[in-house]
């Protein structure tokens, strides 16, 4: 496989796997494709999946591996432009005046300019990630776009179009270099087709047994290879019954991490039953586990990864 040196952009697919890889970041040739096409077309990449498959260290880790800061926007119900953008530091701004009219200082258009200047502009998250200069662009990470409504979303499709922020005291702030754009969606709504026009689109889905397995290897080299297997096989079949809220890749993670601070080498149903809280995080899915369902997942865990030897 192609090597990635730290600070510079892949040139190929097998160098952005290589990338991804290097800080333990497995993916696929459709993700590793997806990103590379993103970075070289300069577009934003839109990440779509359940909560808790990667969407979000995808960002971290192209910031470590380009050497580029990471800017996150974390979106909630309610984000406006004064969270979102900038806002000016109107505490600062109203000292100002009154130490100018304690200066003797009645120049209204003087101290106008004085207090609607760069030193009272409070940079939040997207001015942040449109002024860096060039060579030093950062990571962008819009995280959660579906928890915003649509007037922010669109907005943000402005922003996207141009890479610029029109401030009326200032006038147009634009990027000297775009910032690489990861937008991610939980789907709890859909985003307007408009947006989704303006990225590169992938879908980002649980991991398959043997990639889970290698990413406890890594992320968790503490656990048994016994009891990482039984981890994955259990955490996979729990994905095929109808949960309220699956386990995401981070509560594989967290699970065997937990039994192995336990100093757990293999699974049984009341070790189960005590950790669950680390996996699962609804009362009904835990109730529901913790029975005789969980028993017999877990009697036919064993079974298979016996008979696979």
């Amino acid at each position: 496989m192609a090597k990635h040196e730290t600070g510079k952009l892949p040139q190929s697919i097998d160098e952005t796997m290589a990338m991804l890889e290097a800080q333990n970041y497995l993916a696929g040739t459709q993700l590793a494709t997806v990103l590379f096409l993103a970075l070289k077309m300069k577009r934003p990449l839109f990440l779509e999946g359940e909560a808790g498959v990667g969407k979000t260290e995808i960002a971290k880790v192209l910031a470590r591996s380009l050497d580029r800061p990471l800017i996150r926007l974390q979106c909630y119900e309610g984000l406006d432009v004064s969270s979102a953008v900038y806002e000016w530091n109107y505490p600062a701004q109203m000292l100002e005046i009154r130490l100018s009219e304690a200066a003797g200082t009645v120049d209204r258009q003087r101290i106008e300019g004085d207090i609607f200047s760069e030193r009272f502009l409070i940079r939040r998250p997207v001015l942040q990630a449109i002024s860096a200069g060039v060579g030093r662009a950062p990571v962008f990470l819009i995280d959660e776009l579906d928890r915003t409504d649509e007037a922010f979303e669109a907005f943000l499709l402005e922003v996207l179009s141009d890479f610029q922020v029109t401030i009326p005291e200032l006038g147009t702030i634009k990027a000297d270099e775009p910032p690489i754009v990861i937008i991610t969606t939980n789907r709890t709504r859909e985003i307007h087709d408009a947006l989704k026009r303006r990225c590169l689109y992938h879908w980002v889905d649980y991991p398959k047994a043997a990639q889970e397995l290698e990413i406890i290897r890594r992320k968790v080299p503490g656990c048994s290879a016994t009891l990482s297997r039984e981890v994955v096989a259990y955490v996979q079949r729990l994905r095929a019954i109808d949960l309220f809220k699956n386990p995401g890749v981070a509560e594989t993670i967290d699970w065997a991490t937990a039994l192995t601070e336990l100093d757990r080498l293999a699974l049984d149903p009341e070790t189960i039953a005590d950790t669950l809280g680390t996996l699962l995080k609804y009362q009904d899915d835990i109730a529901r586990i913790e029975g005789a369902e969980g028993r017999k997942l877990l009697a036919e865990v064993k079974a298979e990864l016996l008979a696979q030897g």
